[in-house]
């Protein structure tokens, strides 16, 4: 991973302006931390409902590479759109249910067994202005949707299949990065210090898919050159 983050593909990633932005997204939470008294609960939620809207993004994009493929990819997308959504979905919903649990015994309270529904009203409600830091993540996605997705013609060369598989890695990475602040947390017993190296490994996490996406980017752009140039 660290070879990817040398100085040269630091350099040539962030001559992008939307790669500024993705950074200020994902340091944004920051600001709530200080103007606006977040907690670990309120940061939490805020990654569980950055991975619903991945999913939701996720189904877009298989949809738009199931059209590509024309008459094929109707029946693709009649089988793999529910079954994504049914798991993936299930996924962040039994993820959701442990965090208001944990989240309500530690408050002392027990709020039951809740619907998918509570469990985003209750992430939601986990922090004040939640959704503006919420839409902030949903702009930026369908921009990196129109941008790239669409308008550098990435539909063309992907599909449902590949599409779905994408964002379980960045799942598993937020379990990590909260187990790892939480054990902080409990090692040093300083929130502050967990929620903010929670914070900081999610922006790692954010810079390193940054460059990977450059690179290949510059991959098959050195592609279509080579193959637009005469023998």
């Amino acid at each position: 991973m660290l070879s990817w983050l040398s100085p040269e593909n630091l350099s040539r990633t962030y001559r992008d302006p939307v790669a500024w932005a993705i950074l200020l997204v994902d340091l944004f939470p920051v600001y709530a931390i200080f103007a606006f008294g977040w907690d670990a609960t309120s940061l939490v939620f805020l990654y569980w409902l950055e991975n619903v809207v991945i999913g939701a993004m996720t189904l877009l994009r298989m949809i738009t590479s199931s059209v590509r493929m024309g008459i094929v990819g109707l029946p693709v997308m009649v089988f793999l759109g529910p079954f994504f959504t049914f798991h993936y979905g299930m996924f962040c919903f039994v993820h959701g249910v442990f965090l208001v649990a944990f989240s309500a015994m530690s408050g002392g309270g027990d709020m039951g067994f809740p619907s998918p529904l509570g469990v985003v009203g209750f992430a939601l409600a986990s922090g004040p202005h939640m959704y503006v830091f919420l839409g902030a993540i949903i702009a930026l996605q369908l921009v990196l949707f129109v941008r790239d997705f669409i308008g550098r013609g990435e539909f063309r060369e992907t599909d449902p299949t590949q599409e779905m598989a994408k964002p379980y890695g960045r799942v598993v990475v937020l379990h990590i990065g909260i187990f790892v602040g939480f054990g902080v947390m409990i090692a040093l017993g300083q929130p502050m210090i967990g929620i903010l190296g929670l914070i900081a490994l999610r922006a790692l996490w954010g810079v390193y898919q940054t460059v990977r996406r450059r690179l290949e980017i510059d991959r098959h752009e050195a592609i279509e050159v080579d193959a637009a140039s005469p023998i």
